[in-house]
């Protein structure tokens, strides 16, 4: 019974401590609305084994001048799958924010 409480008292510790991380690249402009493309990226084994994943902001724009900005974020439910499967697949989400 012991161990069963300290497996569950590090598991918590380690959910709590863990955080979300977001990457934001602001071009031009105000990207608080609402993003034009919201995609989940997948990479495996820590993100090591990174799939090819290429959004071109410029295409989904409909030109580079309208891209406002671009963010990678890792959520807290990415985080909660990546934990869940050891980092074996790692999600993280991409953002394309355009000007209006």
């Amino acid at each position: 019974m012991k161990k069963v409480i300290s497996l569950i008292l590090g598991v918590s510790v380690i959910v709590l401590m863990s955080g979300c991380l977001t990457q934001q690249a602001k071009i031009s402009g105000d990207a608080s609305g609402e993003p034009k493309v919201k995609k989940t990226q997948h990479m495996f084994v820590f993100g090591l084994a990174n799939q090819p994943q290429v959004i071109d902001a410029a295409e989904v724009c409909g030109g580079a001048n309208n891209v406002v900005a671009v963010e990678t974020q890792t959520t807290f439910i990415d985080g909660l799958v990546a934990g869940l499967t050891y980092n074996l697949y790692t999600p993280r989400t991409v953002k394309v924010f355009c000007a209006e």
